[in-house]
């Protein structure tokens, strides 16, 4: 893995690094791999080498932008990009090339971050696999041959791979830590509405948000303040003495993977040790709003691609255009009953875990499957899909903001979900966690 985003920028801060030699060394360890290809859909040479010009020319002058001028990023390839294809991993959308940036990706380069590539992607952001046999299956860190987990799958390869120390992603579902728990790395869920999602290609609007797959917890803070025009200093640890935390005893629990459910205990056992109190807790909310899932996202994804589907059904992985098709006949009312459903569960849930820090959970029941496997049944490829996706989705149907953070076994992410707009305190806790959980 690469270092530290931040670490690069304050070695630039202090002239011990030059941005431009930092992009060149980047692009030999991508230009050296194998498994490049894979990764990324485009590297934008030209772009870069002028950023990282600029962020040099800055760094003479003393006058760098913030924390992570000059430091190479990679960029999922639903965010728009001037004079660069951005065809969301669908061949659907084959040679679109945005005229301007998108917003998040402006903010980025205001505050001197350089743009070293876009990264391949489940089609259209629809899958929590990362498979994608329509454009290219990123690599996972623990194997070739096992789902990178997606849809920001080259997002969190990139990283994994050390080729870049943040990848810039999106989820919907869990998109942003599906990849972070299945590469071992931290991903951070922002609460939709915080980072705009202008010129960002959409899947489900009402659900769709902007996070930052990296190292470290301070990474996903700072890159993610950039993002959203926030104040970029990091907050302080929370004592976890004084934190207290929830877990639910209802279906996140259930049928876990070895490593899976070894990981949460024994992170959470860590947690405990340090003097974080731990409540277990019936929330029964889960099992309401896990039956509105079927209908919300679906119908929203239909209506931002079911026109272009029809047109050329033939150009999507099966699994995916299912995964479509199943919001084809559902109608406006019913949409709108489970949205306004969903707000009133928010409500209740929201009052349950008014009183603690966080809620824990496993990121992702399995581990990452046989890519082989799926590709080979179908049925298989679905049905893992939707296990994939099963602990993160709630939370997007909630409004929280959530972490993912590795745990001592492969593939295992300890889900720390915090309140909507909350990601300043979740961040608190999520740094004292992170050090517990490195030793």
């Amino acid at each position: 893995m690469a270092k530290r985003a931040i670490d690069y920028g304050k070695e630039i801060a202090d002239g011990s690094l030059d941005p431009v030699e930092l992009l060149s060394s980047t692009y030999e360890k991508i230009d050296a791999s194998d498994v490049a290809n894979d990764i990324f859909t485009i590297l934008t040479r030209e772009r870069a080498e002028k950023e990282a010009q600029a962020s040099h020319k800055r760094q003479q002058q003393g006058k760098l932008k913030g924390p992570l001028d000059g430091v190479p990023v990679s960029w999922k390839d639903l965010f728009d990009t001037k004079g660069i294809a951005t065809e969301a991993g669908s061949k659907l959308l084959e040679g679109r090339t945005p005229e301007k940036d998108c917003e998040v990706l402006k903010r980025a380069t205001h505050a001197g971050m350089v743009c070293v590539g876009k990264t391949h992607m489940s089609e259209l952001a629809f899958s929590g696999l990362g498979i994608n046999p329509k454009a290219k299956t990123p690599p996972n860190i623990l194997g070739n041959d096992l789902a990178p987990g997606g849809s920001s799958s080259g997002a969190g390869s990139s990283v994994a791979h050390g080729f870049v120390s943040i990848g810039v992603g999106s989820d919907t579902g869990g998109s942003v830590r599906i990849p972070a728990a299945w590469n071992n790395l931290v991903g951070l869920k922002t609460t939709h509405g915080l980072i705009p999602n202008d010129g960002v290609v959409p899947l489900c609007p009402g659900f769709d948000t902007v996070g930052p797959l990296c190292t470290s917890v301070e990474d996903a803070w700072v890159s993610a303040a950039i993002f959203a025009g926030l104040e970029t200093q990091t907050p302080l640890a929370k004592p976890l003495s004084e934190c207290k935390f929830l877990i639910s005893k209802t279906i996140m629990a259930d049928s876990l993977g070895e490593d899976q459910e070894a990981g949460f205990h024994e992170a959470v056992s860590k947690l405990a040790s340090a003097g974080a109190t731990i409540e277990y807790d019936d929330i029964n909310i889960m099992n309401d709003i896990q039956a509105l899932g079927p209908i919300l996202f679906p119908y929203e994804a239909w209506q931002s691609w079911g026109e272009a589907i029809q047109t050329q059904p033939e150009l999507m992985f099966e699994p995916v255009r299912n995964r479509f098709l199943a919001g084809k006949d559902t109608t406006r009312q019913q949409y709108e009953q489970a949205w306004n459903t969903m707000l009133e569960m928010r409500k209740t849930y929201d009052a349950q875990v008014a009183d603690y820090d966080a809620v824990l959970a496993p990121t992702v029941a399995i581990g990452p499957p046989s890519v082989t496997e799926l590709l080979n049944d179908i049925e298989l490829f679905q049905k893992t899909n939707l296990i994939a996706l099963r602990n993160t989705r709630f939370f997007n149907m909630f409004g929280s903001c959530a972490l993912t953070l590795p745990t001592s076994k492969p593939a295992s992410g300890l889900m720390v979900v915090g309140k909507p707009l909350g990601e300043r305190e979740l961040v608190s806790v999520g740094l004292a966690m992170e050090e517990i959980l490195n030793t």
